[in-house]
């Protein structure tokens, strides 16, 4: 039994490379699989250029402000200093208030630092504008929580800027503004609504509903079970669970909270998941994009099952917010979708295209057809327990990685897939 298991995953993983790449990226001139990877090509940013494209207190970006930290504040410890020696700090003001920031902020300003010194030998980060104690900034301005920063090169070099910017985005800061040609803007989310450790995944009180029309908490699902879910046409079926891709019993974890006007209904999903969201149609025909449910906002429509004529139903999102909520469960159809809580989402996370994921996920339904056929006796005992443990599933890592190798960083969600949480 062992030896088929390896031998399985030894297949599984031959099929990955040829089904995550689009038949585009897969042909002409680059690399090839198992060469080295040659340095990504950075692109400057353009002025008044913001990245992520939605505006900085959006869920999307750095999120909601959350009211101004004092020095007499409880909130003041959530303020760290940053005394690194290779950023250059104005501190204008004389009192240290730049050097103050988030722990987030902090590791991201960190790294930034690394690679203007790797851009440009000799030049250093230099911080213009970090905390703010004196109301110097805008209305609700994330400086006032120690969650942005102003920054340029030490030489203040206006026309490395546009490269400063870009490297900040690929430093991992949550939202990037060439907001001026004096500086470049950056901002990171609160500590507690950030979803690093976020994957894509539902807590343990989402429901899915069962072919027998009774619901069931995800996280009883089992091999077997037939669960609610949509097929490539966008019509209602039945299908079979596989597997979780993710699996935390204990872990607590932020998750974006999506309701919806009429009928009311909500559904609870990490930042990096997807959600189908309604798109034009045409000639009647239901038209589905994925998004990630970090994305989503008030207006967009998302999908609902309408159980008197058992069909999908398009609704308008009334607003969307974070609440946290215990467990994190990845499950996997046949189909690729399952509807959960009421509300139709996808199986995948991280890589925004659902049919990608949908694509790249094929070797292991074939995997566990073939197991079926060959062990049936053996499938749901054997190699659904092996498949199911605690933590990311092993074939969802190779696929991140392969994916960050292939596929331009906007396919890809900023938070990324983490490894096993806490």
């Amino acid at each position: 039994m062992d030896e088929m298991l390896v031998l399985t995953r030894i297949l599984l993983v031959g099929f990955i490379s040829s089904l995550l790449v689009p038949s585009g990226l897969a042909c002409g001139p680059g690399r090839g699989i198992g060469k080295r990877r040659h340095p990504k090509k950075l692109t400057p940013l353009a002025y008044k250029q913001f990245i992520p494209n939605v505006a900085e207190k959006t869920l999307g970006a750095s999120g909601r402000y959350e009211g101004k930290i004092t020095r007499n504040s409880e909130r003041f410890k959530e303020l760290t200093p940053n005394y690194n020696p290779d950023i250059i700090f104005k501190d204008e003001e004389n009192t240290g208030a730049d050097r103050l920031m988030t722990q987030r902020c902090k590791d991201k300003l960190n790294a930034l630092a690394i690679s203007v010194m790797n851009q440009w030998p000799g030049v250093k980060l230099r911080v213009t504008e970090g905390w703010d104690e004196d109301g110097h900034h805008s209305e609700e301005s994330l400086h006032y929580e120690g969650r942005a920063v102003d920054i340029t090169t030490s030489d203040r070099d206006r026309s490395k800027y546009g490269m400063l910017a870009r490297l900040a985005v690929e430093a991992g800061f949550d939202w990037v503004y060439y907001e001026s040609k004096a500086h470049i803007h950056c901002s990171v989310k609160a500590e507690n609504s950030v979803a690093a450790k976020s994957g894509g995944c539902f807590p343990a009180s989402a429901t899915v509903t069962l072919e027998s029309g009774v619901t069931k908490s995800v996280k009883d699902l089992s091999p077997g079970d037939k669960v609610l879910a949509v097929d490539g046409q966008g019509m209602l079926v039945f299908s079979d669970f596989l597997m979780f891709i993710d699996k935390q019993e204990r872990v607590k974890k932020w998750f974006y909270v999506i309701e919806t006007s009429e009928p009311q209904q909500s559904i609870r999903l990490t930042a990096a998941h997807l959600l189908f969201v309604s798109q034009n149609q045409v000639n009647g025909t239901r038209s589905f994009k994925s998004t990630f449910a970090s994305n989503i906002k008030p207006g967009d429509q998302v999908y609902v099952v309408d159980k008197r004529v058992m069909d999908l139903k398009g609704v308008k999102v009334k607003k969307a917010y974070l609440e946290e909520d215990l467990g994190a469960y990845a499950p996997v159809t046949a189909h690729g979708t399952v509807i959960i809580d009421g509300v139709l989402a996808s199986c995948y996370a991280v890589i925004e295209e659902h049919r990608w994921a949908h694509m790249a996920f094929a070797p292991l339904r074939f995997g566990f057809d073939l197991f079926s056929f060959l062990f049936p006796k053996d499938y749901s005992s054997s190699y659904s327990t092996y498949s199911q443990v605690e933590g990311i599933h092993w074939y969802s890592q190779i696929l991140y990685q392969i994916g960050t190798w292939v596929l331009d960083n906007d396919s890809i969600h900023p938070l990324g897939m983490t490894a096993k949480s806490n």
